[in-house]
């Protein structure tokens, strides 16, 4: 049996679940995209090979390997795209909860069945109907469970906005000891500059206090400057638009002094050097073209 241990982001890592890109399928038509950075991509002709992005997740399983990581991968669906693991499901605390996600990626859900089958059938928690979650918005962070949400009318009008209020009120139920904090995201359709896809695409922490950030990112200020202040100054690693964009904040920690981040990442890298971090580096370029990097690729199940 899996007894599933999740209350941060960064405690050593014992077992996750990384996604897979065999038999990802063609290139999507461009109305079939679910995100405008995978849409920019398709236009241009620019969208990822299979092959590249089979041989950028084997890089990342390869580190797992390194630091003695359980690593559990999906049954490959035929012509299916199953890189981003973090979104069809999330643990928290010892119960993994199944993403209300687009309907058509239920498929990937069930094909975990040989991580789901080891765990206790009563810590998996399928939320109602109303609930709409992904994982790559939820953060649990020791008694916070920081989550990303987008609650204004037009919720329905962006296939960007992945968890709504009713998840927060959910959360909240489910963990009455923890303190649920919502931050309104950005969300656009067409401008991937202007759309934090999800809370991950703009903020994630690092160690045991620091934290990387895009203040555009986020609707509300206030809610910007409270993790701010909550990590102090000092502590924050500011990103730009364009950093954003290429997803700077999706790294992944294995544990609180080592942070799995894309090669190509110069200024934050040294950063987190200089702060005593262990960087791993490896190409996740070409993933990075479907608005999903390395923490979007795992659904982490075990932290000490």
């Amino acid at each position: 049996m899996l007894h599933l241990n999740v209350i941060d982001e960064t405690a050593p890592l014992k077992a996750v679940v990384l996604g897979t890109a065999e038999s990802c399928g063609p290139t999507p038509k461009p109305e079939e995209a679910y995100d405008p950075k995978s849409l920019e991509h398709i236009l241009a002709g620019t969208y990822p090979m299979e092959k590249d992005m089979v041989a950028e997740m084997s890089a990342f399983a390869a580190v797992f390997e390194k630091y003695g990581v359980n690593v559990f991968r999906p049954s490959v669906i035929e012509d299916c795209n199953q890189i981003f693991s973090r979104d069809i499901a999330f643990v928290i605390e010892d119960k993994l909860f199944h993403s209300n996600i687009l309907p058509d990626r239920e498929r990937e859900f069930e094909a975990i069945h040989n991580v789901l089958k080891q765990i206790d059938p009563n810590k998996i928690i399928r939320p109602p109907e109303e609930v709409h979650v992904e994982g790559g918005d939820v953060m649990p962070w020791h008694d916070y469970i920081f989550v990303g949400t987008y609650t204004a009318e037009d919720y329905p009008h962006y296939i960007t906005a992945r968890t709504n209020k009713e998840a927060v009120e959910f959360l909240r139920s489910e963990f009455p000891n923890k303190k649920v904090k919502a931050f309104e995201l950005r969300k656009s359709n067409t401008n991937a500059k202007e759309n934090a896809l999800h809370l991950d695409c703009c903020f994630q922490p690092v160690g045991r206090d620091k934290a990387i950030i895009h203040k555009n990112g986020f609707l509300v200020e206030e809610e910007y400057q409270w993790l701010v202040d909550f990590f102090g100054k000092e502590n924050v690693f500011e990103i730009t638009a364009d950093e954003m964009y290429q997803m700077f904040s999706n790294v992944f920690s294995i544990s609180p002094e080592v942070v799995v981040s894309e090669q190509s990442f110069t200024r934050l890298n040294n950063w987190l050097r200089d702060q005593g971090f262990i960087v791993e580096e490896i190409p996740y370029a070409e993933i990075a073209k479907q608005e999903g990097l390395l923490r979007c690729s795992t659904l982490p199940l075990i932290r000490e």
